[in-house]
């Protein structure tokens, strides 16, 4: 393997991406990263080159891809909000993989979600299911990562659900909780992401870990994680809205969304696939059971940092 060979990451100070740069640093390829945040607190210091992203400026931003051979993309957006929107995210999105292919990038590793479709009502998955197909017809060699759900360190939706846990004397589940979804660890997720760059055969993969949990039942281990076995109960998607509308509002962030809750109820982040991940989710939510949710993570101020 060449060191020379430079591989290219949006978004490295972010989650996933960080992530994904650490593995290809291990791996002894020269990295750089597109990113919003060329400010922001750099874990690599001079490891890696720092350009920024020039969604509007299609010219500098091919520029900034000459001479890489794989691109990571792990840009996206959670939700609509006054700063950022689906819309445009589809349309930067599409943007970078344009520019990919006019400066020879020769293969993107895209980092999508289980189950989008064109014809969803759901924006999100709707919104992924666009860009896949703005991939799938570039032309360039292309492997397609789906995963349900992120758990490790730095994660938003597990921590966030112990947050509640241990402030709350009960916890709501949207309807009855019966349905699945399949957490990935990060470092699962980067580990296949550069091996998926290492190919050029053009793949769609479900990334998913190798255990399937009801909702109810990811929260009620998460409980046992963390030592806070709350009585757990069902209300209604709206009522779950609201209530967690006034969470949001009270801690300045979007703690979840109606999409969110319609997506998970619709099983959306199930599939019947088997597992690329290996790491036991509960074995690791007890190894760091002490310091998971002691902490509120905010999506916003993690996006407005990046802005």
């Amino acid at each position: 393997m060449s060191g020379k060979q430079i591989h290219a990451v949006t978004g490295a100070f972010g989650y996933s991406g960080k992530n994904i740069a650490r593995r290809l640093l291990d791996r002894g390829y020269n990295v750089r990263t597109l990113t919003n945040s060329i400010h922001r607190r750099n874990p690599f210091g001079y490891k890696i080159e720092i350009h920024p992203f020039n969604f509007d400026n299609p010219e500098k931003l091919t520029e900034s891809l000459k001479g890489v051979s794989v691109l990571y993309n792990t840009y996206w957006v959670r939700f609509n909000y006054k700063m950022f929107t689906f819309a445009s995210a589809v349309r930067n999105t599409t943007t970078l993989f344009n520019c990919a292919k006019q400066a020879g990038v020769e293969r993107v590793v895209h980092i999508s979600v289980t189950n989008p479709s064109e014809q969803s009502h759901l924006e999100y998955f709707r919104g992924k299911a666009a860009v896949e197909k703005a991939l799938q017809e570039s032309g360039i060699s292309y492997s397609i990562l789906r995963p349900a759900i992120f758990f490790g360190k730095g994660d938003i939706l597990i921590n966030n659900i112990a947050w509640i846990l241990r402030r709350f004397p009960v916890f709501g589940v949207f309807g009855d909780g019966g349905y699945r979804l399949q957490p990935i660890y990060i470092d699962d997720l980067a580990k296949l992401a550069v091996e998926q760059g290492e190919s050029r055969e053009n793949r769609i993969i479900d990334a998913i870990g190798p255990e399937t949990f009801t909702y109810k039942g990811l929260v009620q281990e998460i409980g046992k994680a963390i030592g806070k076995k709350r009585l757990i109960i069902s209300v209604p998607p709206t009522i779950g809205c609201i209530l967690g509308s006034i969470i949001g509002k009270i801690i300045g962030d979007v703690l979840i969304t109606r999409e969110e809750i319609e997506g998970l109820m619709a099983g959306l982040l199930y599939v019947d696939s088997p597992p690329t991940g290996k790491t036991i989710f509960t074995n690791w939510i007890r190894e760091n059971g002490e310091s998971l949710g002691k902490h509120y993570a905010s999506e916003l101020a993690r996006r407005i940092e990046s802005a």
